[in-house]
């Protein structure tokens, strides 16, 4: 079966690898050019884990290349549907509707974007860090990441240098370094060259390091649980900056029918309620970290 609903796609598509990490995380490679063609960093897959089970779940795409025609998702298996997705494994294949959502939107007026992402939001950030890296002529993204658990990526030690980041913070993404993307990690749980600490720890440390000329040039990104994404929003508030936050929200359809995703958002018109999965998942943190 492929099928479309205007530019969302569903695609029986092909699992071309499936590697497991420490604490159940898993990446999924899957062939489905429709859905790769169209994806933009920001917008999720909702798949079927597997035919007997009805209820699909929605996943943040972490890289989508149309070259090849292929989709990387990041996921952590926390219940019966990913366990069940899981022991999936290459020439298999999963019913997947996509791209959905609203994605990031960059300016080239605030080249300097700093992404911060936190656990199972990261893939959406390595996404957007990776699309901004291939602009490098107009942006110079700087990525944070956290996690309470091992990262699924080879790390590395940085050689590309953040201004206002102490040295012995050097831990990074190899995938990031190579391709010249300063990064930098942080975690409560002692890894080494990492921050013991928050993800706004390290990005306040940047900031303040900015004169008020390059901190104009700055726009704010961010994926990750929504106490990460309310103390961005914070934080980009008190130094004057625009903020982007893509939200996680349990989704039934994922299409905008049952409105099961529904959030409170805050416009000149007045409140109003918006669904996560066709409205969002990308929102200005404006419109829903309004509470001071």
């Amino acid at each position: 079966m492929n099928t479309d609903r205007g530019t969302i796609f569903c695609e029986d598509a092909e699992i071309v690898a499936h590697l497991d990490y420490p604490e159940r995380q898993h990446i999924l490679k899957v062939r489905a050019p429709r859905i790769a063609a169209a994806a933009a960093a920001g917008m999720f897959v909702h798949l079927r884990c597997e035919p007997s089970i009805a209820m699909r779940r929605p996943m943040s795409i972490m890289r989508a290349a149309r070259s090849s025609g292929s989709v990387e998702i990041l996921y952590k298996e926390v219940g019966a549907g990913s366990a069940a997705l899981a022991a999936q494994r290459p020439g298999m294949q999963v019913s997947m509707l996509g791209p959905i959502g609203r994605p990031f939107t960059v300016d080239p007026g605030r080249p300097r974007a700093l992404l911060i992402g936190g656990g199972v939001g990261i893939p959406p950030v390595l996404f957007l860090a990776e699309d901004l890296g291939r602009r490098a002529e107009t942006y110079h993204p700087v990525v944070i990441m956290g996690s309470e658990v091992p990262f699924p990526f080879e790390l590395g030690v940085s050689s590309v240098p953040i201004a206002g980041i102490p040295d012995s913070v050097n831990a990074c993404l190899s995938v990031l370094e190579d391709n010249g993307i300063a990064s930098r990690l942080t975690s409560r749980q002692g890894y080494p060259g990492c921050h013991d600490g928050y993800v706004t720890d390290l990005a306040r440390d940047w900031l303040t390091n900015l004169g008020s000329e390059e901190r104009r040039q700055v726009s704010v990104f961010a994926c990750g649980p929504t106490p990460m994404l309310r103390a961005v929003a914070a934080l980009a508030r008190e130094f004057d900056l625009p903020c982007q936050v893509a939200l996680e929200e349990y989704m039934a359809c994922g299409v905008g029918g049952c409105a099961g995703c529904a959030v409170r958002v805050r416009s000149p018109a007045g409140d109003a309620m918006r669904r996560v999965c066709v409205d969002g998942p990308v929102f200005e943190a404006e419109e829903v970290f309004f509470d001071r």
